[in-house]
C-alpha cells in the first residue's frame, strides 16, 4: 500500500483486507444466503467508511471484529425494515383494484420516498411519530390528533414541532 494514502483511507483498506472475508462468512451464517451476505458486508464497509469521515475511528479501533459484527448487525436490522416495509406497500398495491394500478417506475418511486421517510422518521418516539404521520398524510387537524390519540391539543404541538425540528435536520444533515 503507497504511503500516500490518507490515514483514514489506509486504516479502512486495512479493515477491508483483514476482516471482509470474515465477515461475508459471518453474516452468511445468519442469512444463509451467501449473495445477501456479501451485499450486506459490502454495505457494512460503506457504512464504516461514512461514520469515520464524520467522527473518526477507525485509528483508534481495539476490536475490529466486535465494531464490524455491531455495524453489520445495524445494517441487517435496516435491511429487514426496509424490506417489511417495502413488502407492507407491495401487498397494499396488490390489494388495489385494477383501475389503480401504478408502473413499475411509479412504484419504485413509491418505495424509495417511503424508504427515505422511514429513515428520516426513526428516532422519533411513537406519539411524536404518529402525531406527525397523522398531519402530514392525514391532514388531520391538531384538534382531531389530539382526540385519536387522547392527548391534548398542546401535546399534540409539542409532538409535532418536535418532528419538524427532527426532519429539519435529518434534512440539514443529509444534504436533502
Amino acid at each position: 500500500m503507497p504511503d500516500s494514502l490518507p490515514t483514514a483511507e489506509h486504516n479502512l483498506a486495512g479493515l477491508y483486507a483483514n476482516h471482509h472475508g470474515w465477515l461475508v462468512n459471518w453474516l452468511r451464517g445468519r442469512l444463509q444466503c451467501s449473495h445477501q451476505a456479501a451485499d450486506l458486508a459490502q454495505d457494512t464497509f460503506v457504512r464504516v467508511l461514512l461514520a469515520d469521515r464524520s467522527q473518526p475511528l477507525l485509528s483508534e479501533l481495539r476490536e475490529p471484529r466486535h465494531f464490524l459484527v455491531t455495524m453489520a448487525r445495524r445494517v441487517m436490522i435496516d435491511s429487514f425494515r426496509r424490506r417489511a416495509l417495502e413488502q407492507a406497500y407491495l401487498q397494499l398495491l396488490a390489494e388495489q383494484p385494477e383501475q389503480y394500478a401504478i408502473s413499475p417506475e411509479e412504484r419504485w418511486m413509491l418505495v424509495e420516498t417511503l424508504q427515505a421517510l422511514d429513515a428520516m422518521l426513526e428516532g422519533l418516539g411513537k406519539k411524536v411519530k404518529q402525531a406527525f404521520l397523522l398531519s402530514q398524510l392525514r391532514g388531520l387537524g391538531y384538534k382531531d390528533i389530539a382526540a385519536q390519540m387522547n392527548v391534548s391539543v398542546s401535546s399534540v404541538t409539542k409532538y409535532i414541532a418536535r418532528a419538524t425540528e427532527h426532519c429539519l435536520l435529518f434534512a440539514l444533515e443529509h444534504g436533502q
